[in-house]
């Protein structure tokens, strides 16, 4: 036999059985982690304590202070060395408001509440103009209607919009409405019943110099009713703190045995909004993250890569921790060692995994295909693509490969309480946070103790592309964050 073909074949065949033998040490670890954490988490059962005993978890407020020495101690007597990783940002929070909509001469108060962001003291008085969903088309379609006036948006994509309307987030239609003149705009919640939704309405996560406020749904379709053929007037009051706060991000390190210097950064936000307790957005993501942790210590877990567990805070308000966390990482050149993001926000209950990376897919559906095998609820599907407004853009941004769970489904209808005042523990559900943690945590081992991970770290000329790819151009330049020029 020609020796080239020998040593060729001898080396497949030494792949093979690598590969046989690293699938077999995955399915006794798989096993023991879904008996780990089926048997012991304490996902739930932690959430549930930080949600009684702190509250909400308002990034810069003693509440987000404490949620995040909750954190630090929990990491902690799970025998991590944890460290803070402190940061210093203009934050924002919430004073006293008023709106009123009507004719000019007989305004009536409406129910509403502040978005993140909006400037520090407002008394505005205008005429108020439907502006339909909000995005560039609608003020395209009405050159210079909205200048000098108070712009109505809806939030979402209306029913009966034109095929492909794209659909944009608050900050980006308020980035809109600032761009045609508006000097204020009236966001409509997409949920019925009069919930309120609070977020930042902010691109940059600093003051805008425009208020903006959400209002419920059953006023806001009542004055697009009333716009069709009349006017309609508005005065907003607000008094609201802006100013330099300091948080702190959360990390637990987890040392790698062989590619120790390649590290595998799994996180979830830590911080919510001030309406509620944040148990969904985000208690349900952070908690699991830190039952990973808890599950990897306690089964004495150690793959091939490093893995940083980290608590993000200051993601409401602008991605402020994850963006503190991929600047340092930048100045001290450890951004070459991160390997994989993997984010859980508001994930529950997931039936496969994702990631930023199509190439990804032969890797995760192999870890996925012993996960399935232990559980046939798990369907092992794989989705690929990008978005944005979590704490995984920062480091997508870089070209870093980011992923985590897929096609999971958020318990007890609440996904009308996103950033609501409805927002409480009992939304949860232990099971489906079980779910997140046990399959996850087969996920973040199978990656961290791959002998090889297809999806690459992009220079700067490929993830541009890749953002182009993944229509994520025109939101970013909006954003302020296109750093291409073009």
């Amino acid at each position: 036999m020609n020796k080239f073909i020998l040593a060729t074949l001898c080396i497949s065949i030494s792949s093979v059985a690598a590969k046989a033998q690293q699938n077999s040490d995955w399915n006794s670890i798989f096993s023991k982690i879904n008996q780990e954490v089926q048997s012991n988490s304490k996902a739930y059962a932690t959430l549930k304590v930080a949600t009684e005993t702190i509250g909400h978890r308002l990034t810069g407020s003693e509440n987000g202070k404490r949620a995040e020495e909750y954190a630090y101690n929990l990491l902690k007597s799970y025998g991590y060395k944890v460290h803070y990783q402190p940061f210093k940002v203009e934050g924002w929070s919430r004073g006293a408001l008023e709106v009123q909509v009507g004719t000019i001469n007989n305004l009536q108060p409406v129910k509403s509440v502040a978005l993140a962001h909006s400037p520090v003291k407002v008394d505005l008085k205008g005429e108020l103009v439907d502006m339909g969903n909000g995005v560039e088309e609608d003020y395209l379609a009405k050159p210079g209607v909205v200048k000098g006036k108070l712009a109505l948006v809806y939030l979402g994509v209306l029913p009966g919009s034109a095929p492909g309307t794209k659909g944009l987030h608050r900050s980006e239609k308020t980035a809109l409405a600032i761009k045609y003149g508006a000097t204020g705009i009236i966001v409509i919640n997409t949920v019925p019943g009069g919930v309120l939704l609070t977020g930042t309405a902010s691109v940059t996560g600093k003051l805008i110099p425009i208020p903006a406020v959400c209002i419920g749904y059953e006023d806001g379709l009542k004055f697009k009713e009333i716009l069709k053929n009349g006017n309609l007037f508005s005065q907003i009051k607000m008094v609201n703190f802006s100013g330099m706060i300091k948080a702190r991000n959360v990390i637990a390190t987890l040392k790698g045995q062989e590619l120790r210097r390649e590290k595998i950064v799994v996180g979830g936000h830590l911080d919510s909004w001030d309406l509620a307790t944040g148990a969904i957005d985000n208690g349900i993501g952070s908690f699991s993250v830190l039952d990973m942790a808890r599950t990897f210590s306690s089964l004495h877990l150690k793959p091939k890569r490093s893995i940083e567990f980290v608590m993000f805070m200051g993601e409401e308000e602008g991605l402020l921790g994850s963006k503190a966390y991929v600047d340092r990482a930048i100045k001290n050149g450890s951004v070459n060692q991160l390997r994989y993001m993997l984010n859980y926000d508001m994930t529950n209950d997931p039936k496969g995994y994702s990631s930023s990376s199509a190439e990804s897919k032969d890797l995760f559906q192999s870890i996925g295909n012993i996960a399935s095998k232990i559980d046939t609820t798990f369907k092992n599907v794989f989705s690929s693509g990008a978005g944005l407004h979590s704490d995984h853009q920062p480091f997508m941004l870089q070209g870093i490969p980011t992923g985590g769970a897929a096609e999971g489904t958020l318990p007890n209808n609440s996904g009308r309480c996103y950033h609501a005042d409805c927002d409480l523990f009992n939304l949860v559900d232990e099971q489906g946070m079980k779910n997140t943690v046990r399959f996850n945590s087969m996920l973040i081992y199978g990656l961290a103790d791959a002998d090889q991970i297809a999806a690459k770290h992009l220079n700067d000329a490929e993830t541009k592309s890749f953002l182009i790819k993944n229509n994520l151009k025109e939101p970013l330049k909006i954003a302020g964050e296109w750093r291409w020029g073009d």
